[in-house]
């Protein structure tokens, strides 16, 4: 649980963080949050092949989010709200290639967002 005086971040999720295991395991807890979509934005697959993370996650093949600026694209998703430490280990969560960068979302708060940009 977050605290009243701990500093927070919105963090969007749209593949495995949104899992109870993965928040878990990650955070230490399970994350309370809201249905939100990235517009501008649609979904693609890669392949992981980070061990750790595909042992982590259940599952090498997951998705990553491709910029196309089009109003009529957008991806569903979670918006979680998180302590700076909690999006530190979301950082360290995430396999090599994916980086967290800023979005907006559909209702106009500004969020963080992991997307790979080696595939």
């Amino acid at each position: 649980m977050i605290s009243n005086n701990e500093a927070t971040e919105l963090l969007f999720s749209y593949g495995t963080l949104r899992k109870e295991e993965v928040q878990l395991s990650t955070f230490g807890r399970k994350l309370d949050g809201s249905p939100d979509a990235l517009i501008g934005y649609r979904l693609t697959m890669i392949r992981i092949k980070d061990e750790h993370f595909v042992e982590t996650s259940g599952t090498a093949h997951h998705r990553n989010l491709q910029f196309t600026g089009s109003e009529s694209d957008s991806v569903e998703g979670t918006v979680f709200k998180v302590t700076l430490k909690e999006l530190e280990l979301a950082d360290a969560y995430e396999p090599e290639g994916y980086k967290r960068v800023e979005a907006t979302l559909k209702s106009g708060a500004t969020t963080w967002v992991y997307v790979n940009v080696i595939s």
